[in-house]
């Protein structure tokens, strides 16, 4: 996980003279490139989800950093197409749902990366442009591969432990924080500030790692200590917390009041003067040539260490610098990542064998000979889908480099031809479902292959897996295993069937008690209240995701307009585009999905989005932002927008009330113009929040 950091301050970006109008792109490749903004967006947020709010990677970090890179450079090339939801303009996504929530006073953001000695230089140079006349030094700092959490201590006392959730609101885990013995309850020493943001990692050693797991059984061994030091502090019982052996490195001041202080070395001074943990291998660097040093050292040295890391932070030191470098995008220009290459093993590849996803879909998987990794066994890797197999030409037998860079499956890389005997078998996927026995289906427009059969038993059960999710209808006490339980059963066949439980039916199954049936049916009942969106995201549409389904029903917010849509009204939805309105309308058409809607709307399920109230001052009011502001962020002007009543476009139009004009607008501004909309600068939209009793501040 990258290292978090925090900033108001907002600069400039980079002009770029060379910047492309999509108008200039041919037709077919504007929407291909359209198509593809779109699908690197829906990547990236889904990775997003699983990475902060289900602590379950579905990507390594070295896959995400590409999607987000070709994102912002496409977005670079053409500002017509970034949009206030992309994910360049935000970090991360929400937090945990029933747990309660803290905004954070100033944005956790995160880090942009360097990979190697000439992009760590290509981030200086950026900084000595800004700061022409600057003398930087700078502090080097492991990047400990855990949590980031922010600790809010009032006269000395610790009140509030938050973690950094989408980097604007967190989780407030304050009672399961103070169980961890490197956290002080109270802050030592005589420069005792009136209020103070502490930020910092909550991590897991390696030894108590290797210890957790030892006691847990196979089935829910944790995959590596990130996501134990995650696991271990998202505890409704704080004394499961305290048995985990959690421990902190205080890295950052969010905010200080009431003393002040110069740089990023002295604020580490307080905070050990304070009481914290301050990693002791943070380093002063006073050249580049330092700092470089300092990277190499640690890639050879890192195994050594008792816990993980994936690299080196890097921060300028000097506070005034900082504060005059400013922001660009979602990064700091004053600090960057140095990332370290995953770890990569060689072992054979036993066999290629295939899993039914919630869609049909044919999701290839590695069987593996058994490696330790990074002190993980790993005898399964992800394959992606049957283009990846041929594209790497992997063969059953192979000798084969194995990747884990903190992620829940490891990634296959390549094979080592040089190891090959010529005894190793070329692949091809099955012809039919290995579970129902279906021929199998390939579009040559799409990567994976499906079973067609909706009555197939695994794809049945992958959708009752995903429709209890908490991304879906987040029936809680209700998991994968339980899932297995009802359907073996034959309880539940359908979704719908978890509205028609009993709990005699419960209690018949195999370890549930009396207090276990009554939470599962309350959890069942709780569901039916869902926003209509996350049903919607429940239901197994291919393509459906949970931003299409939030898309969809800003549109059409009941399920009976959206039975009523013609195909083109879904697909003309922005962000939608042909292939998902394809999906959905021939999904809502079909007798068989419609019954289940029927059956859903007779056991009470919300079918219906909640509607927003339109008795604010900006009711009736549409605003687009475009371009970089400086004394907020998108996402925080946009909410305060909402929240005086205004709505947010999704692009230029002359229906459209209010174009928010900041640095670098790209071409919606002469689209604006063009079409006779009203533009206004930041200042205009700061003088309007101030009017209606509105403070925003990035």
């Amino acid at each position: 996980m990258s290292d978090v950091q925090d900033t108001p301050w907002h600069g400039d970006t980079e002009g770029n003279s060379s910047t492309l109008s999509l108008e200039q792109v041919e037709d077919n490749e504007a929407t291909r490139l359209v198509a593809h903004v779109a699908d690197l967006r829906r990547k990236i947020e889904e990775a997003n989800y699983h990475y902060y709010v289900q602590d379950k990677p579905t990507l390594t970090d070295a896959e995400y950093d590409q999607l987000m890179l070709e994102l912002q450079h496409i977005e670079k090339e053409h500002p017509e197409l970034q949009t206030p939801d992309s994910p360049t303009q935000r970090v991360g996504a929400g937090p945990v749902q029933d747990v309660a929530q803290h905004r954070h006073p100033v944005p956790m953001l995160s880090l942009a990366n360097a990979r190697s000695a000439e992009e760590l230089l290509a981030w200086h140079k950026r900084a000595q442009n800004i700061l022409p006349n600057a003398a930087f030094t700078y502090v080097c700092e492991l990047k400990i591969d855990g949590l980031a959490m922010a600790l809010t201590y009032e006269k000395g006392k610790l009140t509030i432990g938050a973690s950094r959730g989408d980097g604007m609101v967190g989780e407030d885990w304050t009672p399961n924080v103070r169980t961890i013995r490197t956290i002080p309850q109270t802050l030592r020493g005589e420069h005792i500030p009136e209020r103070v943001e502490v930020r910092g990692e909550i991590y897991m050693s390696t030894k108590s790692f290797e210890r957790l797991n030892a006691e847990m059984s196979n089935d829910k061994l944790f995959a590596n200590p990130r996501n134990a030091a995650a696991g271990s502090l998202r505890q409704k019982d704080a004394r499961i917390t305290a048995a985990r052996r959690l421990d902190f490195f205080a890295y950052q001041l969010g905010y200080l009041d009431g003393i002040s202080c110069a740089t990023q070395w002295d604020a580490l001074q307080l905070l050990r003067e304070w009481g914290f943990a301050v990693n002791p291998h943070i380093q002063p660097a006073q050249s580049l040539d330092d700092v470089l040093d300092y990277c190499k050292k640690w890639e050879q040295e890192r195994f050594n260490l008792p816990y993980e890391i994936d690299g080196v932070v890097i921060k300028i030191n000097d506070f005034a610098q900082q504060q005059e470098l400013g922001t660009v995008a979602r990064d700091p220009r004053w600090a960057i990542a140095f990332k370290y290459p995953p770890t990569q093993v060689a072992t054979r590849l036993l066999d290629i064998r295939v899993n039914i996803g919630r869609t049909g879909s044919v999701n290839p998987w590695a069987l593996l000979e058994p490696i330790n990794i990074r002190g993980v066994t790993v005898s399964r890797a992800s394959l992606h889908n049957e283009g990846d197999i041929q594209r790497k030409d992997l063969r059953i037998g192979d000798w084969v480099l194995v990747q884990r860079a903190g992620e829940v499956i490891p990634q296959v890389v390549k094979p080592i031809e040089e190891r090959r005997t010529g005894q190793e078998a070329i692949y091809y996927l099955p012809e039919r479902c290995p579970v129902c026995d279906t021929p199998i289906i390939r579009d040559p427009d799409e990567a994976m292959a499906y079973c067609p059969n909706t009555n197939c038993p695994a794809r049945i059960l992958e959708s009752l897996i995903h429709f209890v999710s908490k991304g879906a209808l987040d029936i809680e006490s209700i998991g994968e295993k339980m899932c297995q339980q009802l359907y073996h059963a034959g309880y539940v066949k359908s979704v719908a069937d978890f509205y028609t439980l009993t709990r005699e039916q419960l209690l018949a199954l195999e370890g549930i008690k009396e207090k276990s049936a009554d939470n599962m049916l309350k959890a069942i009942e709780a569901s039916k209240q869902r926003p209509f969106y996350r049903l919607l995201f429940g239901l197994n549409i291919r393509h459906m995701g949970e931003k299409t389904a939030q898309l969809i029903t800003a549109v059409f917010p009941d399920i009976d307009s959206l039975l009523a849509a013609k195909e083109e009204e879904i697909t003309d939805i922005p962000g939608i585009g042909p292939e998902i309105g394809r999906s959905v309308h021939a999904w809502l058409q079909q007798e068989e999905n419609r019954a289940l809607i029927a059956c859903l709307r007779q056991y009470g399920v919300n079918m219906r989005e909640e509607q927003r109230s339109a008795d604010g001052p900006l009711a009736g009011q549409s605003f687009l932002l475009t371009g970089r502001l400086s004394s907020m962020t998108r996402p925080l002007a946009e909410e305060a927008i909402k929240k005086l009543g205004g709505t947010i476009a999704t692009g230029v139009s002359k229906s459209l009330n209010h174009l928010i004009v900041g640095e670098d607008a790209g071409s919606k501004l002469a689209k604006a113009q063009k079409a006779g909309v009203p533009v206004h600068d930041e200042q205009w939209l700061l003088d309007l929040f101030k009017e209606h009793g509105v403070t925003v501040g990035a």
